[in-house]
């Protein structure tokens, strides 16, 4: 008997921990859906300091927790911790570090729209959740990334962790929105994401550091895409057209007739299919 299809979910938002958008609801129901239709399901998203700890049943996975990140020649402490969403019978886990997710704002607060440290608060996120799904020796054989802040991720996975027998088949689909193009990073961002394994020509598409850079970079090492807005801006949907990827176009998710889940499902098994 064949083992079920194993799919990490890497989100930036997360319905009930976050406020309902687009892809906080994808994040709640596409993970569901999947699991439901026989596939095996992890779920990833940053564990900001606007979520309720108590409220959501966090707690602390020690087992996972205690390694380091180094960043910008820091140690940062990498925290995990879960919840379950018992309607759906899924567990959703949280990166977390006090430096990067302790302040209760997500993204940026009343003085700034981004906050400047936005793209250490990324790295740390991709990284964190390559090295814990390391740790629970879980292999996945798609993962898909939505949300800004989970675009570092194609980029180590294929240049650091891809000799790694965890990573070695994965395929990594990423959903594009236009969330978080507008902002602008600084001159030592290229610097900061720099680990052995990365070059900086690994990183020309980054250049400058931006937003819709950084989701240029992420496709330049995925291997298929989800148009996840049905107004996709033009720049980030002319770039996504110039890599001639796999791709699935808009689907509305917020209908509740909608049929995106079994579309996902489709493309999904699309995607296995050319391994």
């Amino acid at each position: 008997m064949n083992e079920p299809k194993r799919i990490l979910y890497v989100s930036s938002e997360i319905f009930p921990y976050l406020p309902e958008t687009t892809i906080s609801k994808v994040g709640r129901f596409l993970p569901q859906g999947a699991q439901e239709r026989g596939f095996e399901i992890r779920s990833f998203m940053p564990k900001y300091g606007v979520i309720n700890e108590r409220r959501n049943q966090l707690h602390e996975v020690i087992r996972l927790s205690g390694m380091n990140i180094i960043i910008n020649d820091l140690d940062r402490p990498l925290i995990i911790k879960v919840s379950s969403i018992s309607s759906a019978r899924m567990q959703v886990y949280f990166i977390d570090n006090e430096d990067y997710f302790a302040r209760k704002f997500v993204y940026g607060n009343e003085d700034t729209k981004h906050f400047p440290d936005n793209d250490e608060r990324a790295i740390f996120f991709a990284r964190g959740v390559l090295e814990t799904v390391k740790k629970l020796r879980w292999k996945p054989d798609i993962i898909h990334c939505q949300g800004w802040i989970s675009h570092f991720l194609p980029l180590y996975l294929r240049k650091v962790y891809a000799e790694d027998p965890i990573f070695t088949d994965s395929k990594i689909i990423l959903s594009l929105y236009n969330e978080g193009l507008d902002q602008e990073f600084n001159e030592k961002t290229i610097s900061k994401v720099l680990v052995p394994g990365i070059k900086n020509k690994d990183l020309d598409a980054l250049a400058p550091a931006n937003g819709i850079n950084l989701a240029k970079l992420a496709m330049k090492y995925s291997d298929a895409i989800i148009v996840g807005e049905e107004e996709l801006d033009k720049q980030l949907k002319d770039i996504a057209e110039g890599y001639s990827l796999p791709s699935l176009d808009y689907i509305d998710t917020s209908d509740e007739e909608s049929n995106y889940m079994d579309e996902y499902i489709k493309f999904y098994n699309k995607i296995f299919a050319k391994r």
